[in-house]
């Protein structure tokens, strides 16, 4: 069952720290978002294997939107 990392805010992705395919465990950093000028780190909610990376680097993003698909 796949899993959907939405954005808690509006921002910027400063640094993406994952690739297509690499298993994370719960709670592991997935990205960077700046907002505010401040850098809020994103975690996985659960473990699973990275199936698709939605943004790029320096790509805005709003509120609620899809970053990554967990499987």
């Amino acid at each position: 069952m796949s899993m959907e990392v939405r954005s808690p805010m509006q921002g910027s992705i400063l640094e993406i720290l994952v690739k297509e395919g690499d298993k994370v465990a719960e709670d592991d950093e997935l990205l960077i978002l700046e907002a505010m000028k401040m850098e809020n780190p994103i975690y996985a909610p659960s473990s699973g294997t990275i199936k698709e990376i939605k943004v790029k680097k320096k790509d805005t993003v709003d509120v609620d939107q899809i970053l990554i698909v967990l499987e």
